[in-house]
């Protein structure tokens, strides 16, 4: 009979070493599928109109241009004869233009 138990045991310990492990099944994780679009949000405002910006500054003025050179006097011309109990009307010639700068 000791055989007989010893065999029992020795029989229970390679059995219970062939077992094989319990296996854990982990659920896995919910992937989100987006839905269908919802419906188009309502439209913002219109936003508020910028400041002006600042008006520059005026500029200098410019200086004055030089003054231009006096013209020469003009030659005057000679004195025409007299005439015999003739009158002698003279008249002046028309003032020369001023010269451009």
């Amino acid at each position: 009979m000791k055989l007989l138990a010893t065999m029992a045991i020795v029989t229970a310990l390679t059995l219970s070493a062939c077992e094989k492990p319990a296996v854990v099944v982990v659920p896995t994780t919910p992937v989100a599928v987006p839905g269908p679009a919802g419906p188009t949000g309502a439209t913002g405002e219109t936003g508020n109109t910028g400041n002006t910006g600042n008006t520059g500054s005026t500029g200098a003025t410019g200086s004055a241009g030089a003054t231009g050179n006096q013209g020469n006097d003009g030659n005057t011309g000679a004195t025409g004869k007299t005439g015999s109990g003739t009158t002698v009307v003279v008249i002046p010639a028309a003032p020369a233009s001023a010269p451009r700068n």
